[in-house]
């Protein structure tokens, strides 16, 4: 599965960022989002949305091995990661995320809850097309 955005459907009205931190930290707190909204300014309306494309990068960095893929989704094995933060610095994405509230970091885990929720299909979740050979 694939998270896509289509940035000309974002109102940057942030549902999606309300819905992704009550799934996934029962809190009604945007700014755990695992997800970004910029909004780019002069122009109004011009916003683009930063998600997790599972490329990978934050597993080839983790010191301990912590990040592992499984399902095609890289997750946190939260009692191995040390919390050092290298995979939070080295997201090309910007979205793999420290919060205050937790030793260890945060990413997106495909829960689809954002796309769900999005009142203007700017984010949907598609199956991965793979060719054959």
């Amino acid at each position: 599965m694939k998270l896509i955005a289509q940035h000309t459907n974002c109102s940057g009205c942030g549902i999606c960022r309300l819905v992704c931190a009550l799934e996934n930290f029962s809190e009604v707190c945007p700014s755990r989002a695992m997800l970004r909204i910029e909004g780019r300014f002069p122009a109004p309306g011009d916003y683009r949305i930063h998600l997790c494309d599972q490329c990978g990068q934050c597993a080839e960095v983790c010191p301990v091995e912590a990040i592992y893929l499984e399902n095609g989704v890289y997750v946190i094995a939260n009692d191995e990661c040390t919390g050092c933060m290298m995979c939070v610095e080295e997201c090309p994405r910007g979205v793999f995320f420290k919060h205050k509230h937790s030793e260890i970091p945060a990413k997106c885990t495909l829960c689809g809850a954002c796309a769900r929720a999005c009142p203007r299909e700017a984010i949907f979740l598609v199956e991965n097309q793979q060719k054959e050979a």
